[in-house]
């Protein structure tokens, strides 16, 4: 019996080359991402996958049933891994992730995933508020670019900002290298 686990968020085919919302990076998180599941499997720690899908046909992403909405070939999820599906940022909104975490004794969450300013954001701030400890893989996490009232933010920016607010006071927020400790 273990207290942790790893959530992966929304890793799905529209973030990557060729899908509908494309995000910088992504391909290297998800390298990354690849390499923190390997050893969570390798040590038989439960892994829980994120998949969100919108409810409507016309999605500007993630539309039911497309392609798009599949969680990417990269991480995978296995027969025996959860995966989890939400309608909303927070993975923990109206889904059963906090029931399966606590009938299973999980206490302490390592996530990574995408979007870095939604739902990486939301989820993390959720998790802490719930209780649980949380380790963040910075390296594991892609985004977009931005803009606010006409200004342009780079996704690199953004990225920073969000992991920079995230570690100030909700994660523990650590490369891919160092949460595996190479």
């Amino acid at each position: 019996m273990t207290d942790k686990a790893l959530i992966i968020v929304d890793f799905q085919n529209d973030y990557f080359p060729g899908g509908r919302w494309e995000l910088v990076g992504i391909e290297q998180a998800a390298a990354n991402a690849a390499r923190v599941l390997a050893a969570f499997r390798e040590r038989g720690l439960p892994v829980i996958h994120i998949r969100h899908e919108f409810p409507a046909v016309d999605a500007p992403f993630f539309a039911p049933g497309s392609d798009g909405a599949h969680i990417n070939a990269a991480v995978a999820p296995r027969e025996d891994e959860t995966v989890v599906l939400k309608h909303h940022p927070n993975a923990f909104r109206d889904t059963p992730l906090k029931a399966l975490l606590d009938e299973k004794g999980i206490r302490i969450l390592t996530i990574l995933g995408a979007m870095s300013h939604v739902c990486i954001d939301a989820t993390v701030r959720a998790a802490v508020d719930f209780g649980y400890e949380v380790t963040l893989i910075h390296d594991a996490v892609a985004t977009r670019d931005l803009a606010f009232n006409g200004v342009a933010v780079p996704a690199v920016h953004v990225h920073a900002a969000y992991m920079a607010a995230l570690s100030f006071a909700y994660a523990t927020v650590l490369s891919t290298d160092e949460s595996l400790g190479t």
